[in-house]
């Protein structure tokens, strides 16, 4: 694989009335083209800052984060899925184009397939609270992938979901994921969701965060996540990464 983003040596401080807080400290990794990262560590870590940092949202104190392409095109997924109750899904889906002055009628047709091939088509001119949560995340992947950007960052995009329906929305997003190929960085604090969707799973530390591991994870069959929790080895998987956050110092 080709690598896409090189992070070396990053680290970010807040200055704040109780003094200087470091953040994260001295993280280096590489990101390859089509690779899905996931980030885990505890509350509080620096999980958001790093990503923050990584999507160029804003600057580290030290260190670089060097894109191997120009003037890369970046998608963010927010926690919430921030959708505008006064639009229609197919508007709320345009927004970034529209904001980017790049909608045409073929970006706007590869929007709509998208709809239409992720079981959205029926809700394209309904409100957004006449969705469930499930598919308002998967409108909220969809409007990041609009702008079709380089590298996705998904920042704990199941958070506001019960168990149940994070399992099946993370089947839809996983899906519609490895469908576009893009390279995805995710965030979280759910060590299975890390596993079941990942390709490589970094753990950090305690605040200020370093990279305390990071296991390339191999299943005898990559699948859809839920599927992928009933893999033999995503315990082993679960227990190095559990002892990993666990023991943190």
């Amino acid at each position: 694989m080709n690598k896409l983003v090189s992070v070396r040596h990053i680290s970010k401080k807040y200055n704040t009335l109780q003094g200087e807080i470091e953040a994260i400290k001295d993280i280096s990794f590489d990101i390859n083209e089509g690779e899905f990262i996931a980030i885990v560590g505890t509350s509080g870590c620096g999980k958001s800052t790093l990503l923050s940092i990584l999507a160029k949202l804003i600057k580290p104190s030290d260190g670089i984060v060097k894109y191997n392409i120009d003037n890369p095109v970046i998608g963010y997924m927010l926690q919430e899925d921030a959708l505008f109750e006064h639009y229609n899904i197919l508007d709320n889906v345009l927004l970034g184009l529209k904001i980017k002055k790049s909608l045409n009628k073929e970006n706007r047709e590869y929007v709509i397939d998208l709809l239409k091939k992720y079981k959205l088509e029926n809700f394209m001119f309904k409100k957004p609270s006449e969705l469930s949560g499930g598919m308002k995340q998967r409108v909220s992947l969809i409007r990041t992938l609009a702008i079709q950007p380089d590298i996705l960052f998904l920042d704990e995009p199941f958070s506001a979901l019960d168990f149940s329906t994070r399992l099946n929305v993370s089947d839809d997003v996983y899906k519609i994921i490895k469908d576009s190929g893009k390279t995805t960085i995710m965030v979280t604090h759910d060590i299975g969701e890390a596993i079941s969707m990942a390709d490589k799973v970094i753990v950090l530390s305690k605040c200020p965060s370093v990279v305390k591991n990071s296991y390339y994870i191999e299943l005898d069959k990559r699948d859809c996540p839920t599927k992928n929790r009933k893999d033999k080895r995503f315990n082993y998987y679960y227990d190095l990464i559990w002892k990993d956050l666990d023991n943190n110092e």
